[in-house]
């Protein structure tokens, strides 16, 4: 149903065309079937007609499959856009909370399960289609014989669901499983040199950590599994039974003429294929409905703490692409818990002005809340009392995006994209800067994408500052930028590097620990558990 559901958002005028094309191969399938019965007891059919329902029953299966075929990927391509776009407008804290290995399980296995699945619904349709219209068939045949029919029908669905309910919950067991060993698989992939240097730390690893996740994932499964097999089998076998009851035991209790048990008999013959391929295709049309379920949890979970403005383009409000200004923090008090604090950290900043065009350094110790304060101030996190505020102009969630507009950073944990955004006035400056900053001999940049991103920490470093130099905003963000450079570089980082930048009139906030460079600053802004504990000018 909720693929279904999927679909008909997509367009709901394909998806009827769809099912009209689907319904008349359906009527075709029994308009043939009760050709071939009717020739089988010795009644003259045409020629002509046989070949003209086939043609017709060719033709529409082929467009209603056309149609879902196209209609199914247009949903899968607007659903990844959707989960995609929920990502880019949901608050940093939340998705930090949600952990990237749950978002990241939703966007590829969740939509990925969907993607397999959808393929396979025309060919429901079809099977569907073909199942109504030979009933309907059977019920003109003889509706008595129908009724004890549908009755064995009635009596396989009530067993056959208590089957499947049960394959369910071990379905959802197992989706929920794949978010911790989507975990345990990043903590394989990032932490191969540790685990490789030490086999005390490779067994617990896999015996303790990824190894009872996979066993308890494949275990979900084979019992799901198990019971879709039991299902189909016993599916199968009532079919068998109907055959039987209409052939051997209702002749005893009505009046059945031979015909009417040739057209049963040859039809429930024939509808063992459509139904064998429903009960092939029932675990993957349950897998789906997991994982839909899963991506309207989270789409949910984000759309409902959406950013109003992330997606937004520029309202040029006196937010967005200006020089610098001066940027306040009043009254600020921000919560943060961490994926394993049990109780919340909090920066809390009654007043702080960094005026344009200044050098600050944020010192403090690990923990004491420097990078919960930059992101605070670039507008990444919003902090639950005070404001923010560009000069005169206080941020809201009407203006954010400009106010973050205004800011370039290099995080601690950074990532570097491959494609620099390059625009006609600042293209000219590319190879130079790659000079200046040392790894033009080890990347160029190519229709606007880096040749290579495999480097040392510190040169990936460099090239995520050329990206920040390309952007020219006017507030720069160096968190931790100089712990992975050598001492030359480090050198011309501090000398050169922030004093050009300042002197452009750019304000550069700078997160450090290197104590002898901090004279090179205008300002020192010292933290402590969250607090400023002092702020004096250089």
């Amino acid at each position: 149903m909720k693929l279904l559901l999927l679909l008909l958002k997509s367009s709901w005028q394909s998806v009827s065309i769809a099912v009209v094309m689907g319904a008349l191969s359906g009527v075709c399938s029994a308009l043939l079937i009760r050709m071939i019965n009717e020739t089988v007891t010795g009644k003259t059919v045409g020629l002509e007609s046989f070949v003209g329902l086939t043609v017709v029953s060719l033709i529409t299966t082929v467009a209603s499959q056309y149609l879902l075929i196209r209609l199914a990927q247009n949903s899968i391509y607007e659903l990844r856009l959707r989960l995609s776009k929920a990502v880019l407008s949901t608050p940093l804290a939340t998705l930090e909370q949600l952990g990237a290995n749950k978002v990241l399980a939703t966007l590829t296995e969740d939509v990925q399960t969907i993607a397999n699945t959808i393929f396979i619904i025309p060919f429901v349709c079809i099977d569907l289609a073909i199942i109504a219209s030979c009933w309907s068939y059977l019920a003109s045949q003889s509706f008595p014989v129908f009724l004890a029919m549908l009755f064995c029908v009635g009596f396989a669905i009530v067993t056959v669901q208590a089957l499947l309910g049960n394959a369910r919950k071990y379905l959802k067991q197992s989706r929920a499983e794949s978010d911790t060993l989507l975990k345990h698989f990043g903590s394989l992939t990032a932490g191969t040199k540790e685990l490789k240097l030490s086999g005390l730390r490779r067994r617990s690893f896999l015996e303790d950590d990824l190894g009872p996740s996979a066993a308890r994932s494949k275990d979900y499964q084979v019992r799901a599994l198990t019971l879709f097999s039991v299902a189909t089998g016993w599916g199968n076998l009532l079919l068998f039974f109907i055959i039987g009851m209409i052939l051997f035991a209702l002749p005893k209790f009505l009046i059945v003429t031979p015909a009417v048990l040739s057209a049963y008999s040859l039809t429930i013959i024939f509808l063992m294929l459509p139904f064998g391929n429903l009960f092939q295709r029932l675990p993957f049309l349950m897998q789906a409905n997991v994982a839909l379920a899963k991506v309207d949890e989270m789409g949910l979970t984000l759309e409902a703490q959406s950013e109003a403005s992330a997606l937004t383009p520029l309202m040029n409000g006196g937010l967005g692409r200006e020089s610098a200004k001066t940027i306040a923090l009043t009254n600020i008090v921000h919560q943060y818990r961490g994926d394993r604090e049990d109780t919340p950290f909090t920066l809390t900043i009654s007043k702080l002005e960094i005026p344009a065009g200044q050098l600050v350094f944020i010192v403090g110790g690990n923990g004491s809340g420097k990078s919960t304060l930059a992101k605070i101030l670039m507008g990444l996190y919003l902090p639950e009392t005070g404001t923010i505020a560009w000069d005169r102009t206080v941020v809201t969630a009407e203006n954010l995006s400009d106010y973050r507009e205004n800011f370039s950073a290099v995080f601690a944990d950074f990532h570097l994209f491959d494609r620099v955004l390059e625009t006609p006035e600042t293209k000219q400056h590319s190879q130079r800067y790659l000079e200046k900053l040392q790894i033009a001999h080890k990347v160029s940049i190519q229709d606007g994408i880096l040749s290579t991103t495999a480097l040392s920490t510190g040169q990936r470093k460099r090239l995520a500052l050329l990206n920040a130099y390309l952007e020219d905003r006017s507030v720069y963000v160096f968190d931790e930028w100089a712990s992975d450079q050598d001492p030359v570089f480090r050198e011309l980082f501090y000398h050169t590097i922030l004093q050009e930048l300042k002197a452009k009139g750019k304000t550069v906030i700078v997160i450090s620990h290197d104590d002898r460079y901090f004279n090179v600053g205008d300002r020192l802004i010292k933290l402590d558990y969250g607090e400023i504990e002092s702020d004096r000018l250089m």
